[in-house]
């Protein structure tokens, strides 16, 4: 079977398209027949191996070294003895191993069904980037109808769930944003949009019952003032977006932020999402009844993986970026 892989850690260039061969699922495993796959910065900071300590992930997680990929949407082609809940042919989704490839395994823990109503491309969206925002929104922030939600980075891969998924627990929501994709956040649902390249937002007179940080640009002390006395702010991912530059600096201010709001009203909450299947089924009634709908920035194919490495990396991509295998 054909599927993306890299031997050694560098740019996108060191992926490349390669006949391996086709995985067996253990009893506990599926092998999924992959119709699209889900692009995150996961894959291309795994790729760089930058910072080191990245590269001890796949071991720590016992994912295939070289082999990009963990979102995935396909049909189930065959099933270990132990697997009860899907039969070969049946549409799922979620979480797999070196994703982008024809075939891929995984758990039967870590998928679900995928709705009828929602596509291929669609359902690969979701497992990293839907479970992030619902957890950070409903279990981080504890969001409750009638708040007044700020998304820094609205516009992303998290950040587009994020305002849809806010919207769905009746929230009024601000999403923060580049001018390029101020119309896109409003048409999911975004009632405010501010455009950063123009206007700070902690420097308004907004208040905020909950601010969803998908950045980290900026302090404790710029954050503290737009905050509701008993207010929250949740920082996804290790300073708001996962590993990158500068990473000593976001780490040492999100832990000056932890440590300061123990003396204060408001909250100061870092997490990392994790993976939760009854959770998966909540993403998946939020698609199937309309309320939540993933934007999809850009599709490749398989041999175009380096590409879409390469472009997800620029940070300018507004919603997902999806490799189609169909």
């Amino acid at each position: 079977m054909k599927a993306a892989i890299y031997t050694n850690y560098g740019p996108p260039e060191v992926v490349r398209i390669a006949d391996v061969e086709k995985p067996v699922p253990r009893d506990d495993e599926v092998l999924i027949k992959v119709h699209a796959a889900a692009v995150n910065p996961l894959d291309w900071r795994l790729m760089k191996g930058e910072p080191r300590v990245l590269r001890i992930m796949p071991r720590l997680l016992k994912m295939p070294i070289g082999r990009p990929g963990v979102d995935a949407a396909g049909e189930v082609e065959a099933i270990g003895k132990n697997v009860t809940q899907f039969k070969p042919g049946d549409a799922v989704f979620g979480g797999c191993r070196g994703a982008f490839a024809e075939y891929a395994t995984t758990r039967e823990k870590s998928i679900v069904t995928k709705p009828n109503s929602v596509t291929f491309e669609q359902a690969a969206s979701i497992y990293v980037a839907g479970l992030t925002a619902l957890q950070g929104l409903r279990d981080k922030g504890k969001i409750q109808p009638g708040q007044k939600v700020l998304i820094n980075g609205a516009s992303g891969g998290v950040g587009t769930f994020a305002v849809q998924i806010a919207k769905s627990f009746g929230t009024e929501v601000t999403g923060v944003c580049s001018r390029r994709n101020l119309d896109m956040v409003r048409s999911i649902g975004a009632d405010h949009v501010v455009d950063y390249t123009k206007e700070d937002f902690t420097k308004t007179d907004q208040r905020y019952d909950l601010i969803f940080d998908l950045v980290g640009n900026h302090s404790f002390s710029e954050r503290r003032p737009i905050l509701n006395p008993n207010g929250i702010c949740v920082m996804a991912g290790i300073g708001g977006a996962g590993w990158h530059d500068g990473m000593a600096m976001r780490l040492a201010g999100e832990l000056n932020a932890y440590v300061r709001s123990r003396f204060v009203s408001q909250k100061f909450i870092s997490y990392i999402a994790q993976f939760n299947k009854k959770d998966m089924m909540v993403l998946a009634d939020l698609m199937q009844s309309g309320k939540v709908t993933p934007v999809i920035d850009r599709t490749y194919k398989l041999s175009e993986t380096p590409d879409a490495l390469r472009y997800l990396e620029t940070g300018h991509a507004h919603g997902k970026v999806v490799i189609n295998l169909e």
